[in-house]
């Protein structure tokens, strides 16, 4: 079996859409008021997974939960992410300047073949 396959995008998958701020905060207003998530989920053609994540990302960024994080918090930490891996290829690539530069100085004997 090829274990590509499961990683591949295909029919078989779901789209992931972006959905505007005032159409989520809609959709909240309603299920907040009320209405059954799977009710609003039908009317808007959403899934009620969608909801039921977006009403939890709400609790959490109104304060009303603590068992996650925050918008702000997601968006720091994928920043921070994105900041460790640049200073990561940055570190590999001056480690491997520095040994180039220590073998041409003759600091570091060259390396042999037989290696």
């Amino acid at each position: 079996m090829d274990t590509f396959r499961f990683a591949e995008k295909g029919p078989f998958m779901a789209k992931q859409r972006r959905y505007p701020p005032e159409f989520r905060h809609r959709v909240l207003e309603l299920v907040r008021s009320g209405q059954s998530v799977h009710s609003v989920a039908k009317k808007f053609e959403v899934s009620p997974q969608t909801i039921v994540n977006w009403l939890r990302q709400d609790d959490l960024d109104g304060g009303r939960r603590s068992d996650g994080l925050t918008s702000g918090e997601r968006a720091e930490f994928a920043q921070l992410r994105r900041e460790n891996k640049r200073l990561a290829i940055e570190n590999e690539i001056l480690s491997k300047a520095a040994a180039w530069f220590a073998r041409e100085t003759d600091v570091l004997p060259k390396k042999s073949s037989d290696s």
